[in-house]
């Protein structure tokens, strides 16, 4: 019998609607309000004040290390704005903005970055999973709450965030598998900055797009500008709504650039050449929100000297909040207590070594 080739309806589109220099395709801008464009701004604008005095404390030994997020501020900021609270997010470690949109205060990111777990409780009334460090764990915990969605009849959904370096773990297929099968409302936000820390994009996967691989899963994939804030709400948005109706799974390739360091302990030079970065910081997506706004008549000079100065005020007054936090916790056998209902022998022993070793310590600085 001669081969028989299949007719696969596969289309993966690529979405873009601001480009880097402020233009805008008004066919396919989002209706956005000027209050709700104001507000994405303030956020992309805290993201990346705050970034930057993150990574003078850490410079100064204040903190520790932390993953800076300059430059993909966007690329999350766009498709989280589109959820409502009863949505569930479960981050990666580079969804700063997004966590601070959702409610996560400024104080709780830098006694997370000093090693103090209170930095990572999460809210009662936030449906939002703390940040995860493994790569990929998160996307399997946004289709188990995807799951549950399903099970109770709710309209809400699920959005998980990652790398592109996650697209090659298996935890990554496991959970695309899982969305297309049981049609989970969940959307899988892939933040492509290029990179997986020092392996860049065309050594880990031979795809030509991140978002062609949802199709062998039998989830939709868009790939979109991801320093577009308009595009990466709009594709958001028609995903949410998607899942809403009851439709599935989406994933989302949000194209951006990761200009600073993986994290503070990594050294981007050994591994990339200055002329690379530099092409990317001309495509800014701060900046180029901003020409956006200023032309749209939503911002003007007076209008982000005040908001500049609200954005430090708070960010020194959170500096301020977390560093009196941080001298009135610390007991370092707290870390014990909630391990397990009931505590295990390996750790009672644990506990108790270190408990000595504390008292030691403490004896030696008495002396």
């Amino acid at each position: 019998m001669p081969r028989t080739p299949l007719r696969l309806p596969l289309e993966v589109e690529y979405l873009s609607i601001l480009d880097e220099n402020g233009q805008v395709d008004t066919d396919l801008e989002p209706d956005l309000d000027q209050k709700q464009l104001t507000k994405l701004y303030r956020y992309m604008l805290l993201g990346r004040r705050f970034d930057k005095r993150l990574l003078s404390l850490q410079r100064q030994g204040r903190i520790g290390t932390f993953p800076p997020v300059t430059g993909q501020e966007a690329a999350h900021l766009g498709a989280a704005a589109v959820l409502r609270p009863s949505d569930w997010m479960a981050p990666s470690f580079r969804e700063l903005v997004a966590e601070l949109w959702r409610g996560r205060s400024l104080e709780s990111v830098i006694l997370a970055s000093n090693g103090f777990g209170e930095g990572l409780s999460v809210e009662p009334e936030r449906n939002d999973l703390p940040m995860s460090v493994p790569v990929g764990s998160q996307m399997l915990h946004a289709v188990g709450i995807g799951w549950a969605m399903c099970y109770r009849g709710k309209d809400d959904v699920a959005m998980t965030f990652f790398g592109d370096g996650a697209t090659s773990e298996g935890d990554f297929h496991e959970a695309l598998n899982f969305a297309g099968v049981f049609q989970t409302p969940v959307i899988f936000v892939c933040q492509n900055n290029g990179w997986a820390i020092s392996i860049p994009r065309h050594k880990q996967t031979r795809s030509e797009t991140i978002a062609q691989k949802a199709l062998a899963y039998g989830v939709p994939g868009i790939q979109v500008d991801g320093n577009d804030i308009l595009a990466v709400y709009a594709a958001a948005k028609e995903a949410v709504d998607r899942a809403r109706a009851g439709k599935g799974s989406t994933l989302i390739e949000s194209v951006t650039y990761r200009v600073m360091m993986h994290t503070t302990a990594d050294d981007p030079k050994r591994y990339r050449s200055e002329e690379e970065v530099a092409v990317w910081h001309k495509r800014d997506p701060l900046k180029r929100f901003e020409v956006y706004l200023r032309n749209k008549s939503v911002l003007s000079d007076e209008i982000l000297d005040v908001m500049e100065k609200d954005v430090e005020d708070r960010i020194g007054q959170a500096i301020t909040n977390a560093e009196k936090k941080m001298k009135e916790l610390g007991d370092p056998l707290d870390m014990f207590d909630h391990a397990y209902a009931e505590m295990t022998p390996r750790l009672k022993a644990q506990r108790e070594t270190l408990a000595r070793e504390l008292e030691t310590t403490k004896g030696g600085q008495d002396g």
